[in-house]
């Protein structure tokens, strides 16, 4: 028994040395940001001026200060460092388990031309990352503004962030945001801590793979995945936005249109409080947030001539899409096709008043016989 009670001890005191670093590291990865030379894109994309209402003023040159400001060290850098019990193996078998949960719960976009333009670019932005995994990228068929990356690349775009995307460039901002979060490796460094907190508080205790604590319906689709690869931290959202105005940068997108995206979000919460998309639910787009994103755009990406901002190509695919989406509500509300009716809507269509006009012809109602007597 007393070796039973020293082991545990022991267990529990360097766990807890661990976990003090564990918490350590990632806090004090706090994002610097991109500087240097954007990749060249495809030839028939077709590029613009920079443009926004008041783009940032940026340096001719830039010096970086350490390789995470260093556009051009993109690739060669340990951005995902840090205490992280998962190998990438393991990290992709856990991304492909989620995966699959997330496409047995949601309709998708199965159209070739659309999920093509998607992937493209998508993998433009992953090949101009720090990312060490491939990145599997499809679309699903949601009003949602948003957009999840699950640990091991698995990525997946909503229609309703295509479709409220004004510029190919906005799209592509906030899917480098997801790409920057695996790329950083922080869904398993938040698992990681989820299993370093059991440890220190049970260490005698057989714990599982990942903390399943926390679950959530994500999205407004059925998806039960542990809140641990949906939540992020401050200091996580901070760098992920920091590492993905590089990714724009390197990839040729002109980075103000990150900024432009938040703008626009912020603009439709005031006109109209709690319509926020919910991809922005645990990281606002704050004017803190933006200021913070334009400081780093100024402090050490150096000024171009000319960036992408948009192609025609992004406007086909979103008619096409928009086509698509409009097309399948009127087949989902066809006339005659059996629907399912919530207890709320049926109450909702109950009298509640003694009006004896009053009726629901979808309801069984009780009226008394001429012949009886009171």
């Amino acid at each position: 028994m007393q070796d039973i009670l020293r082991h545990s001890l022991k267990l529990a005191l360097v766990s807890a040395l661990v976990a003090g670093s564990a918490f350590a590291a990632p806090q004090s990865q706090d994002p610097p940001a991109p500087a240097a030379d954007p990749a060249k894109t495809p030839p028939a994309q077709q590029t613009q001026q920079q443009s926004g209402s008041q783009p940032v003023q940026q340096k001719d040159t830039v010096t970086p200060k350490n390789s995470k400001e260093d556009v051009e060290a993109i690739g060669n850098r340990s951005v995902g460092k840090g205490v992280n019990l998962f190998s990438l193996e393991r990290e992709i078998s856990l991304g492909k388990s989620l995966a699959q949960e997330v496409e047995r719960s949601s309709k998708m976009i199965d159209d070739p031309v659309v999920t093509e333009y998607v992937n493209r670019v998508g993998q433009n932005l992953v090949r101009n990352s720090d990312a060490r995994v491939p990145f599997t990228i499809k679309v699903i068929d949601s009003d949602e503004v948003n957009a999840f990356a699950l640990p091991g690349g698995f990525f997946y775009v909503n229609s309703g962030l295509v479709l409220r995307a004004q510029e190919e460039s906005e799209l592509a901002g906030v899917m480098a945001h997801e790409i920057a979060h695996v790329a950083a490796r922080h869904g398993t460094k938040n698992a990681t801590k989820g299993e370093i907190l059991q440890w220190a508080s049970i260490p005698a205790m057989i714990f599982i793979p990942y903390s399943m604590a926390g679950y959530a319906m994500y999205q407004g689709l059925n998806l039960a995945i542990p809140l641990t690869f949906l939540k992020f931290s401050r200091d996580a959202e901070r760098e992920a936005d920091f590492i993905s105005l590089q990714y724009m940068y390197k990839t040729g997108y002109d980075p103000n249109s990150y900024v432009t995206f938040f703008e626009r979000i912020q603009a439709d919460e005031k006109r109209r409080p709690g319509t926020i998309p919910k991809v922005f639910s645990t990281h606002p787009p704050t004017p803190d947030r933006i200021e913070n994103t334009q400081k780093e755009i100024a402090r050490i990406l150096p000024a171009k001539q000319e960036y992408l901002v948009t192609t025609s190509e992004f406007d086909t695919v979103k008619a096409r899409l928009r086509n698509i989406m409009f097309s399948r509500k009127v087949t989902d509300n066809a006339a005659g096709k059996p629907t399912l009716r919530t207890k709320t809507e049926q109450s909702k269509k109950q009298p509640t008043g003694s009006d004896p006009n009053s009726s629901d012809d979808d309801r069984p109602t009780l009226k008394r016989r001429p012949d009886s007597q009171p």
